[in-house]
């Protein structure tokens, strides 16, 4: 790692003019009074001097933020869970079609480090890693690559929300990422006033993997969002939590019975698995579910689209979300 860091300086005085293909060519000028510009983050600070022209991203949501400021970055990182074969998500596969820009070099992630050598024959001038888990050794090594930008607490916590001003500052288009973030409200508000029966709703988000319950808290940004629609956290979320994390906790069968709700919405990655939630005689203590108002998200890649939602996930599927708690907002018949 070291020798790959001291390579990097050498390859990024060679990097030399870029064109419009290597940036995309299709974003919004950065203020040009944006820059130096200054950004905290766990491990101390960083300052981009100039408006870059050669992104990289890594860990979640900062490709997504950055393309919907319209910059297509040079390298992106690899994704597994919802991704397509060369591990693209699909609503970023679809914004670079959108952008008429060819897919970037995908950075491979084996879960354990960054891949510096591919990252230097990128050659960024800026890595955007607002939302990832890279340690502060492998922030010091990107670092030597190019300006590095890590989350401003602890790995993989950063709102999304953040992500997006973050990844907006970072570029000098602050002002343009607020507007993003203005439009998914409004996307957001608008499902609202459609459907009025959501307004004042409990919901608790939930998710049974391989006999582990897990309950995800206000602070979740899966659930976060679900405040734009109307719906609020149940208390019962509040009060059954037992410190596992700030986002989220697990809880055992014999407390299901306490999670009361006026919905549940609940995580499947089949249509099998979500059958079964319903069939399950554990399950099927949690009052909600015994009312049969539960609403699923179903399928890796809508998961992928909401936990944690991003710039361009945020709306993927919204539709079939807000289908499925409208119908949940209503007990079953008979």
């Amino acid at each position: 790692m070291a020798a790959a860091a001291a390579m990097a300086l050498t390859l990024a005085g060679c990097a030399g003019a870029t064109t419009d293909a290597d940036t995309g060519g299709s974003g919004a000028a950065a203020a040009s009074d944006a820059f130096p510009v200054t950004i905290e983050h766990a491990f101390g600070e960083t300052e981009i001097a100039e408006a870059p022209e050669r992104v990289a991203t890594w860990g979640w949501g900062s490709t997504e933020a950055a393309l919907a400021l319209g910059v297509v970055p040079v390298a992106i990182a690899q994704q597994s869970y919802g991704a397509n074969a060369d591990g693209v998500l699909p609503w970023v596969a679809d914004e670079l079609e959108a952008l008429g820009a060819d897919t970037p070099t995908i950075l491979t992630d084996d879960g354990e480090a960054p891949p510096y050598e591919e990252l230097i024959e990128a050659a960024p001038d800026v890595i955007l890693a607002p939302y990832s888990g890279i340690t502060e050794e492998q922030y010091e090594l990107l670092s030597e690559i190019a300006p590095t930008v890590a989350y401003p607490d602890a790995a993989w916590t950063t709102p999304w929300r953040e992500v997006v001003t973050t990844v907006g500052t970072a570029l000098g288009l602050a002002d343009e990422a607020q507007g993003v973030l203005d439009d998914l409200d409004a996307e957001l508000a608008a499902r609202a006033d459609a459907h009025p029966e959501l307004a004042g709703k409990t919901v608790a988000a939930v998710w049974d993997v391989a006999g582990t319950f897990y309950v995800y808290t206000a602070e979740d940004s899966r659930v976060e969002f679900l405040s734009g629609l109307g719906l609020e956290t149940a208390p019962s979320v509040t009060e059954l939590a037992n410190g596992d994390s700030p986002f989220y906790y697990t809880l055992s069968y014999e407390q299901l019975d306490r999670l009361d709700s006026d919905l549940v919405l609940s995580y499947h990655d089949t249509q099998a698995e979500a059958d079964a939630f319903l069939t399950s005689a554990p399950i099927g203590v949690i009052p909600a579910v015994a009312r049969g108002q539960v609403a699923q998200v179903v399928g890796t890649e809508l998961i992928a689209a909401v936990s944690p939602p991003t710039a361009l996930s945020l709306t993927y599927g919204l539709d079939d979300l807000v289908s499925s708690l409208s119908a949940a907002a209503e007990p079953a018949a008979g």
